[in-house]
């Protein structure tokens, strides 16, 4: 290497799955390793990043950082396909088998590996999901940091699966749904069979699906170091657990509030970017503004949760009956015939909430009205909502997310877990608990979540050292 390239920065190669919810915290990761004056190199599908640059706040986010591209490769699916709901599961596969030699074919295109202005990519960190980098990695002797966008909790549970299934505690579909889980490690006393990943729910415990998902979850010891997006004080058995096996572990969450936090640092001003891939209705903030404080709760099921109409018409009327105010972002493509269910639902809304497409949700969620969040639980959601020290009532959906839910409700104890329920009077009542009865009790514990958050990531924090030391060991890979 020449002088001159001895004096270029770190060269990072990020590349979640293309979906929202893996880019958004890969994303924060990125802006936080650009304040570093790193070059990052963000993998996209075409798909994706035309979407994301159709919103002004990513543009003008990403430009402001000259060390930081966007590359775009396809993904393999047609332009109308949902890319949504339970579909999702169904595809990664044949999306993962896409998309690896659509990237390595860019690489060659576009000499990533040594491309002008930029040293040969110093490490890629990848969405541990895209389990072709391992190899990838290996072959080109790049250094592979595997991002987990899910809880450590999450990780944790899928990684004991195998000890789950010989331990006879698999298969779990209807069949003994609140039977406690003996075989993972610090779990013993409050995760019941339906609260481990949706993924164990099946008929047979040599299911070849689940087996994949095992395979895919312990091949994460064979990158060089995991990257978290949790922070130490809100899981710290659980990450002892997972230092057994993956000793090199960074914990930076919650990544959004601390990139937050380093901007504000640097004085560069709020210039963090949503990574939304639908259009923010601002509208909501207009009408949050004119309630009282603590008295509205906010209800969205993240980017790819399907409902049928008889779901979201037990959620209205649980939520109508309970007499709160609500703030409803519901996608358009969450249900059948959205227009119509959402039009139906707008009309009998009027008196008692507001409804959106989809909304600013850290914004919603800081907002001084907001009270309560009903969630599917995503790890982002979640994040969020403890950061801004909102009480949750978890309803959800798929994978991690039924993890997520038992540690707001049975660990944390920062909100109700009414997963696999749908019915209006258990609604109305887990609304009426949340925002009433047990308001003072759920307010407390969430403040002192968010208190916890904030320690983290100030300078010498927890997160913010974690931060340091990973920025420390991607600079020692250069030679």
């Amino acid at each position: 290497m020449c002088s001159k390239d001895a004096k270029l920065p770190p060269h990072v190669l990020i590349f979640p799955l293309p979906a929202q919810g893996h880019m958004n915290s890969m994303l924060n990761l990125a802006q936080l390793l650009c304040l570093s004056d790193f070059h990052v190199t963000f993998i996209v599908s075409e798909f994706n990043h035309s979407r994301l640059l159709k919103h002004t706040s990513t543009r003008s986010t990403f430009a402001r950082y000259p060390g930081f591209q966007f590359q775009a490769i396809p993904d393999g699916l047609p332009d109308d396909h949902p890319r949504a709901g339970l579909r999702i599961m169904d595809i990664i596969p044949s999306l993962i088998n896409n998309v690896a030699p659509s990237f390595k074919k860019m690489l060659i295109e576009k000499d990533l590996l040594a491309s002008a202005g930029r040293r040969p990519v110093t490490c890629i960190v990848a969405d541990a999901v895209l389990d072709f980098n391992a190899d990838f990695a290996e072959e080109h002797g790049i250094p592979l940091i595997y991002f987990r966008t899910i809880s450590a909790a999450a990780v944790w549970a899928l990684f004991c699966v195998t000890e789950v299934a010989e331990a006879n505690e698999l298969p779990v579909k209807g069949n003994g749904m609140d039977e406690l889980v003996k075989s993972i490690p610090g779990m013993e006393d409050f995760l019941r069979r339906r609260d481990l990943p949706s993924f164990c729910r099946v008929d047979d415990s040599n299911d070849p699906a689940l087996h994949k998902l095992i395979a895919l979850t312990r091949q994460t010891v064979r990158a060089q170091a995991v990257i978290l997006n949790t922070f130490e004080d809100l899981e710290r058995p659980v990450l002892s657990n997972i230092l057994t096996h993956m000793p090199r572990l960074y914990t930076i969450g919650p990544s959004n509030v601390l990139l937050k936090s380093r901007l504000e640092e640097k004085k560069v001003g709020p210039l963090t970017s949503s990574g939304s891939l639908w259009a923010e209705d601002r509208s909501c903030i207009d009408w949050l503004n004119a309630q009282q404080p603590k008295s509205v709760i906010y209800v969205s099921f993240g980017s790819l949760t399907i409902m049928t109409r008889d779901q979201i018409s037990e959620f209205w009327h649980g939520l109508v009956n309970s007499g709160h105010k609500f703030l409803w972002a519901m996608r358009p493509d969450s249900a059948g015939s959205a227009d119509r269910v959402i039009f139906e639902l707008e009309e009998g809304t009027k008196e008692n909430g507001y409804m959106v497409e989809w909304a600013p949700q850290e914004e919603v969620l800081n907002h001084v009205t907001v009270g309560g969040f009903i969630t599917h639980c995503g790890w982002n959601s979640t994040l969020k909502s403890i950061g801004a020290g909102v009480p949750m009532i978890c309803w959800p959906y798929f994978a991690d997310q039924m993890v997520n839910s038992r540690f707001v409700s049975d660990v944390w104890r920062v909100g109700l877990d009414i997963k696999d329920s749908c019915d209006r009077v258990v609604i109305e009542n887990a609304v009426r608990e949340l925002m009433e009865l047990r308001k003072d009790e759920f307010s407390k514990r969430a403040s002192r979540l968010a208190a916890q958050v904030g320690r983290a990531v100030r300078e010498g924090g927890s997160s913010d050292r974690s931060l340091e030391d990973l920025i420390r060991y991607i600079g020692s890979m250069i030679t």
